[in-house]
C-alpha cells in the first residue's frame, strides 16, 4: 500500500477539457490527505509574447481540479512584470520557479522558489519548481525584460541542499526538458523525484537516474501520471505509470 500518490501532468497547451477537469478532481480528492497533483508548466495556451489581461482560464480550471503545485513553462513567463503577474494570477495554488529574479532590486517576483506540504499521507513533502532559461544576463533581450534567469541546475543543486533535510520526500517540479532533468538528477543526487515536461516525452514508468526517478506525461491532456511512493528505512520507493485523461 502507498503511503503517498503523487498525479502529474505537463505540457497541457490549453487543451484540458470540463470533462477532464471533472476525472482530476474526483482522482485528487479520491487520495485525500495522502496525494498530490502536480504540473510541470506549460499548461496555458498564450504564447511567450502576449498575455490575456484578465489571466489564464487554463489556471482556473486547474485550481478547480484540486492543483496542489505547479512549475511555470515558457508559456506561463512574460518579461513584463505585468504580464507575469497576469499570466499567473489565477492559480490557487503555489506556482513555483526558483531560478527566476528580478533584474530591479527589491522587484517582486510573481512565483514562489519553493513550497512545503506538511502533511501528505504523514510524509513531509518538499517540492521547488525550475524552467529552462528563457532570457539571461548575456542575451540582448534581458535589456528590456524584467526578470532574468538563472542556471536551473545549478538552482536545482542549491534548493536540494537548502531543503533536503526538512522533508521526507523531495520533488523537482521542472519545465527543462529530459536531458536537462538527467542533469539536474546527476548533480543533485538528493531529489527524490522529478517531474518533468517541456520535451512531451512520454515515460511509461519513467526513468532512474541514480536514486532520482524522473516522470513525464507526453502533452496536451492526454495522459495522467501516476507515481507511487512507500517509505522503507525512511526512504522513499517509487512506482511510475501512465494513464489515460
Amino acid at each position: 500500500m502507498s503511503a503517498l500518490t503523487i498525479l502529474h501532468t505537463n505540457d497541457m497547451h490549453g487543451r484540458l477539457m470540463p470533462d477532464q477537469v471533472t476525472r482530476l478532481r474526483q482522482a485528487r480528492a479520491d487520495l485525500g490527505a495522502a496525494g498530490l497533483l502536480l504540473d510541470a508548466g506549460d499548461a496555458v495556451s498564450s504564447g511567450n509574447i502576449t498575455f490575456r489581461p484578465g489571466g489564464e482560464p487554463m489556471l482556473e480550471r486547474m485550481s478547480r481540479a484540486g492543483y496542489d503545485a505547479m512549475a511555470t513553462g515558457n508559456r506561463e513567463f512574460h518579461v513584463t512584470s505585468l504580464g507575469f503577474r497576469t499570466k499567473v494570477s489565477c492559480a490557487e495554488f503555489p506556482v513555483l520557479c526558483a531560478n527566476v529574479r528580478a533584474r530591479k532590486a527589491g522587484a517582486a517576483v510573481p512565483t514562489l522558489r519553493n513550497h512545503t506540504f506538511d502533511a501528505v499521507g504523514c510524509i513531509r513533502v518538499g517540492v521547488f519548481g525550475v524552467m529552462a532559461p528563457m532570457v539571461t544576463e548575456r542575451m540582448a533581450a534581458s535589456a528590456v525584460s524584467a526578470f532574468v534567469f538563472d542556471d536551473p541546475v545549478e538552482s536545482a543543486r542549491d534548493l536540494c541542499a537548502e531543503m533536503r533535510d526538512q522533508c521526507d520526500v523531495l520533488v523537482c517540479i521542472s519545465h527543462c526538458g529530459l536531458g536537462q532533468d538527467r542533469r539536474i538528477a546527476q548533480a543533485a543526487p538528493g531529489i527524490d523525484l522529478i517531474v518533468g515536461g517541456h520535451t512531451h516525452a512520454t515515460l511509461p514508468e519513467g526513468e532512474a537516474v541514480g536514486e532520482t526517478l524522473i516522470v513525464q506525461a507526453g502533452c496536451h491532456a492526454k495522459l495522467l501520471g501516476r507515481v507511487e511512493v512507500s517509505m522503507d528505512a525512511g526512504r522513499p520507493r517509487m512506482r511510475a505509470s501512465l494513464e489515460a485523461l
